[in-house]
């Protein structure tokens, strides 16, 4: 009977070497990668076995690669990418199998050994004991590339505190233009990207900033929890907000419900998706707009949040968590929310004719919304 292996439970490399197949002929040119750590590898040839240990990333992938299920062939927390609809489209006509869930401690050694990959893309968050986690000691042994797409954490001395969600977003696409051979297409992307940030920053400048409760976990069951200072923060401000003064955690924090209707804020924000879209607004691609509105609804339904100044003139908004997960979609946050605190300054920006442009340039299928849902809009 085959033992699955977790962190827990590994007993070596040597229990697990005979699984991996010979590693594939060094065919074309090799490739250096710079990865988010700032670390070079230098790969053989182009990955065509890649595992992702942040299945989210199949995402940014897509916006330069027209089927990356074709590379991809091992994934963990699948449920991040937070879309059914999208993570059908990608395991479309390919077999990605599973190597574990949302947790570090859940991603399976073995499992990920057996499918011979060529290159991992691993976190911080699921090697969470850096250059001593277990897992990476293991593929280091087995000759296993390993490269970082993120090294955020919700620690204040972490590097989230360092270059910002802009910086981070050119490094992740120009790491994936490398890692699949199409360096100028992700030059194009961020070029694409500058452009619209710039006609932002144009729009808010002298404005003075919005304060703003931007949720994370927008549950009807919870409350109240904050989005942090160092990812959604500075993209709120890239937008025209501010953060609530009590909030000091780079990724959330969760705040008292008496600070929150003690604290004046003129735009409540809400997070929603896919996933446990009974408990939070269904918001995001390929989902009904009427639930995700009726979601949105059941938020302001919670204890006290009637009184809150936004709920009450009504500027209640939803966002697709996906505008913030993926760096390459933070351009669509930025637009909306500014459209959102400012809608007399920046009414000539077009956050959906945005998309419309990132469907046609760079993806060969679709995302659909909604990505976002207002209250007022419908009142």
């Amino acid at each position: 009977m085959a033992m699955s292996l977790t962190r827990r439970a590994f007993c070596g490399s040597l229990a697990i070497g005979g699984l991996l197949a010979a590693a594939p002929a060094g065919a074309g040119v090799p490739v250096r990668v710079t990865d988010m750590t700032g670390r070079t590898v230098s790969l053989p040839t182009l990955p065509k076995r890649i595992i992702l240990l942040e299945a989210r990333d199949i995402v940014s992938m897509a916006l330069l690669h027209p089927d990356p299920g074709s590379v991809v062939v091992g994934w963990a927390a699948t449920a991040r990418i937070d879309s059914g609809l999208l993570r059908e489209q990608y395991e479309k006509g390919h077999r990605i199998q599973v190597v574990g869930k949302l947790s570090p401690d859940t991603v399976s050694i073995e499992g990920l050994a057996a499918l011979s990959p060529d290159l991992v893309v691993a976190t911080s968050y699921m090697t969470p004991s850096g250059s001593s986690d277990l897992l990476l000691r293991t593929l280091d042994n087995l000759g296993i590339p390993v490269i970082f797409s993120d090294t955020s954490s919700n620690f204040p001395d972490s590097k989230a505190a360092g270059s910002g969600p802009i910086t981070d977003m050119h490094n992740q696409m120009r790491m994936w233009g490398e890692v699949l051979g199409v360096p100028e297409k992700a030059h194009a992307f961020t070029e694409f990207f500058d452009s619209h940030l710039e006609a932002v920053s144009s729009c808010v400048a002298g404005v003075p900033p919005i304060t703003t409760y931007l949720e994370v976990q927008s549950t009807i069951d919870d409350c109240c929890w904050a989005a942090g200072n160092d990812v959604w923060g500075k993209l709120l401000e890239r937008a025209g907000g501010r953060n609530l003064p009590a909030v000091t955690a780079p990724w959330y924090q969760q705040l008292q419900l008496e600070y929150l209707l003690s604290t004046p804020h003129e735009v409540y924000i809400a997070s929603g998706g896919g996933w446990a879209s009974g408990n939070r607004p269904a918001i995001g691609p390929g989902l009904d707009p009427t639930a995700g509105r009726k979601g949105l609804e059941r938020l302001t339904e919670r204890t006290g949040f009637g009184q809150l100044s936004s709920v009450r003139h009504k500027r209640v908004h939803g966002i697709w968590t996906g505008l913030i997960a993926v760096p390459a979609f933070n351009i669509l946050f930025i637009e909306i929310v500014a459209r959102w605190l400012h809608p007399g300054p920046c009414a000539s920006i077009d956050p959906d004719a945005t998309l419309t442009e990132i469907n046609e340039r760079f993806l060969q299928k679709p995302l659909d919304g909604p990505l976002w849902i207002s209250i007022e809009e419908h009142q």
